[in-house]
């Protein structure tokens, strides 16, 4: 499949998809949490998929690439820290928080692939 787009990206498709369940199951959470944990989920989870992007637009310098998908990466650490809370605050269940775990896990080890193979997207 040739790649024309970000959007091509699995690793943007399931990290775009992830962050549109975290919007769903925020809906659900306490009005006192809207400037906080709600805004701070969804923020995070949100900045993989533009992180993403931006190392797209900046493939012909790898380390440019590089940097923009580290960034990504550490939103998606961030996101899972948030994860956390929201299960520890009782905001979603423990399966509802595995689900999303497991997204984010594979989200995780896909950045880090493109992370340690920049080659095989950057442009020559």
């Amino acid at each position: 499949m040739q790649i024309n787009s970000f959007r091509d990206l699995i690793v943007y498709q399931k990290a775009y998809q992830a962050s549109m369940q975290i919007f769903e199951v925020t809906q659900t959470f306490p009005k006192e949490e809207k400037y906080s944990l709600t805004d701070q989920i969804r923020r995070s989870s949100r900045s993989i998929t533009s992180n993403i992007a931006e190392s797209w637009a900046k493939r012909i310098y790898p380390k440019s690439f590089i940097s923009k998908l580290s960034d990504s990466l550490g939103e998606e650490y961030e996101t899972e820290n948030w994860l956390d809370y929201a299960r520890d605050c009782n905001y979603i269940t423990i399966e509802t928080h595995s689900k999303l775990m497991l997204s984010y896990d594979e989200i995780r080890k896909m950045l880090i692939s493109m992370i340690n193979k920049p080659e095989k997207f950057c442009k020559k």
